[in-house]
């Protein structure tokens, strides 16, 4: 078995232990109001620090990518609008990939 199907079966593995441990926390330390909202929070955290990784970044450098960051902000606008999950995504990639056919970014 090569590194990359251990690392795989590992993080497959960590993945469903932490999916557990969230279904098995006591409802006493869920009454905990801070930590209700630190639940609240940290997906929300993650999801921004992703985007703004994928959005601002190539490999380990800064890059701004107009293309890649007017996708963005045609997803954020479509998210305004409440535009369903969909759409938000296929404004986004549309709007970067008119702005590369055009030879911009």
């Amino acid at each position: 078995m090569s590194g990359a199907w251990i690392a795989v079966l590992a993080t497959s593995a960590g993945c469903y232990a932490l999916k557990l441990a969230g279904l098995t926390i006591p409802e006493r330390l869920l009454s905990n109001p801070l930590l209700r909202r630190f639940a609240d929070l940290v997906p929300v955290a993650l999801l921004a620090a992703l985007v703004a990784v994928e959005a601002l970044a190539k490999g380990s450098a800064l890059a701004l990518d107009p293309a890649r960051l007017a996708g963005l902000a045609a997803a954020v606008v479509a998210l305004v609008l409440r535009a369903p999950f969909l759409i938000v995504i296929i404004a986004a990639a549309g709007t970067a990939a008119v702005l590369r056919l055009a030879g911009v970014g």
